[in-house]
């Protein structure tokens, strides 16, 4: 076979490995949410010398940047008045450099500071950190221990119980025995086996139900209340302005959704007159690298405002009516309307939040599939029917909670026909327990 034709071959796999990485990228970029998408950027960032990530938030710090034109300030202070200033990482720092002294071991404690997500947990792999650098184990369990004895409590934990234990430690009216039922029966404590708990700490079932009532009252989230915005602690990727007087509804997409990715370009001219070929592929393959990046996040931020465009048109009543109905809705009609793949618009959508005046809404949301219902002239929604479960429930008597079958003849009585099982799976949507699990003793 000719040399020119092996060659030949050659590029063509090359190009199409490499169409296929930057579509694989494209659908990534699209799946992740906005703080998945910024911890990408961040990586991107330190992987490319020659770009930089104008993305107007700080991941550790959880903090929008405001240096930017007067409605960008107006959008953060908008976002942030009803809440604290202060970003979670800058009230912990404080904190160590108020009651620690310079030390390997206080940078070590701020490592693990700038490793916390914005719930305030520590998501990192101890073995991983182990493995790469030269830090001993002692040196990074006690940062850790430094860590969560900061203020607020159940900060720096690992999972939920960790971080549960952590606030009943700190607390001074803590009922008896709530750290040795959460510490030792974590999963019979939430499955609500109290029978098993009782038998194994010779505890009544009415103490019991107060160490539940007491860990109700704790923070699964002890640093979401630090820097952010009126949400709670997700960012939106839509801002929808509502004017009820002109029965208009608008859309926007968030800064955070679709951040700005710079070419360092004069950086890169500083190495474009070297003459080494590994020099320039270096450079060839980084200004590819940019110019992907930049195409999918334009994508992606379009995708995303499209979607939310038509969720609007279709939705128009749930904002502008006081009731907040939905119609039904399927991803199928959004993609056939847009042109787009099921799968697309299903990324758009998932984890992905719209913010409006009475509240944040993930996308998805506003997909919902009619319900049968007996009554003439009228269509159920999912949602609809879920909000009569929950309405049946919340009138309940707690020492007798409604089974599935039961909640299933009341729905019946009221012209809803679904089955038991659809029951369940719409009580498990709303996050309602099973009717065990709901009974209470007192």
């Amino acid at each position: 076979m000719p040399l020119e034709q092996i060659y030949g071959q050659e590029q063509k796999q090359v190009q199409k490995l490499a169409m296929t990485q930057q579509m694989q990228q494209s659908i990534q970029i699209l799946r992740y949410s906005i703080e998945d998408l910024h911890v990408f950027l961040s990586q991107k960032q330190l992987d490319n010398p020659f770009i930089k990530i104008n993305d107007r938030m700080s991941y550790a710090g959880s903090s929008i940047n405001s240096s930017g034109s007067n409605e960008d300030k107006d959008d953060w202070i908008s976002q942030t008045a009803e809440h604290k200033q202060q970003s979670l990482y800058d009230y912990l720092l404080s904190q160590v450099h108020l009651t620690m002294r310079k030390s390997v071991l206080r940078g070590w404690v701020v490592f693990l500071i700038d490793h916390l997500d914005t719930n305030g947990y520590l998501r990192i792999d101890f073995a991983e950190i182990l493995k790469k650098t030269k830090v001993d184990q002692t040196t990074l369990l006690d940062a850790l221990t430094l860590l969560q004895q900061l203020d607020p409590p159940g900060i720096g934990a690992r999972n939920l119980q960790e971080c549960l234990l952590l606030q009943i430690e700190n607390s001074d009216n803590a009922p008896k025995h709530a750290y040795e039922v959460v510490d030792q029966a974590f999963v019979q404590f939430a499955d609500r086996k109290w029978t098993e708990i009782s038998r194994k700490f010779s505890i009544s079932l009415e103490e019991i139900q107060k160490i539940f009532d007491y860990v109700r009252t704790l923070s699964p989230a002890p640093g979401a209340a630090f820097g952010q915005d009126d949400i709670g602690y997700v960012y939106p990727d839509l801002l929808v302005d509502i004017d009820k007087e002109r029965q208009k509804v608008e859309l926007r997409i968030t800064k955070q959704s679709r951040p700005l990715v710079v070419f360092k370009q004069k950086y890169f001219a500083e190495f474009a007159h070297m003459p080494d070929k590994d020099v320039k592929k270096y450079l060839r393959e980084k200004k590819a690298d940019y110019l992907n990046i930049a195409q999918n996040l334009e994508r992606r931020g379009s995708t995303i405002e499209r979607v939310g465009q038509a969720l609007i048109k279709h939705q128009a009543g749930f904002f502008l009516r006081e009731d907040h109905p939905l119609n039904p809705l399927l991803l199928r009609e959004i993609a056939h309307e847009l042109h787009l793949h099921e799968s697309t618009v299903s990324r758009a959508v998932n984890g992905k939040y719209l913010k409006c005046n009475f509240g944040v809404f993930e996308l998805r949301h506003f997909f919902t599939k009619t319900v049968n219902s007996n009554r003439e002239d009228e269509e159920l929604t999912a949602d609809a029917v879920q909000s009569q479960i929950k309405a049946l429930v919340d009138a309940e008597d707690k020492a007798k909670p409604l089974s599935d079958s039961k909640i299933v003849q009341q729905l019946s009585q009221n012209g809803i026909e679904i089955s038991r099982r659809t029951v369940a799976k719409y009580r498990d949507l709303v996050g309602i327990p099973s009717s065990s699990k709901r009974k209470r003793f007192d």
